[in-house]
């Protein structure tokens, strides 16, 4: 299989499982240097997928590692921003903030959510970057 074509059959595996972690981090936002519980939900997510990582960079910031099979070679850097904003959320939806007065109205959510969906992806694929 053409690497292009397992990223996509990959992309298509872990779809529904990187729209719950948007959703989750949507629910559960923290404002800057505050965001202790979705650095230790992102931490979970690492965990699962055995993504070697340290954690408490500048507080509560991570780096993730993934080395491909000549990791002395080149270097991908990817990186997501875990805060959320001081504002209240009107949207009516299942997944609405449940922490008063703070919302992910700056996209967070997603960015986070969409590089741990490529984190995943990359260290199945590891032993061919």
């Amino acid at each position: 299989m053409s690497m292009i074509d397992n990223i996509k059959q990959l992309a298509h595996q872990y779809f529904d499982e990187v729209i719950s972690f948007r959703r989750h981090i949507h629910q559960h936002p923290e404002l800057s240097f505050e965001e202790h519980e979705t650095s230790n939900y992102v931490c979970s997510i690492l965990d699962k997928y055995a993504i070697t990582y340290t954690k408490g960079i500048v507080k509560t910031g991570i780096v993730a590692i993934i080395e491909g099979k000549n990791p002395t070679k080149k270097t991908i850097l990817l990186r997501a921003d875990l805060d959320a904003l001081p504002i209240e959320e009107k949207n009516n939806v299942e997944y609405k903030s449940q922490n008063a007065g703070i919302m992910h109205a700056c996209g967070h959510d997603a960015h986070t959510a969409s590089v741990l969906g490529t984190a995943i992806i990359l260290n199945q694929l590891r032993r061919r970057i």
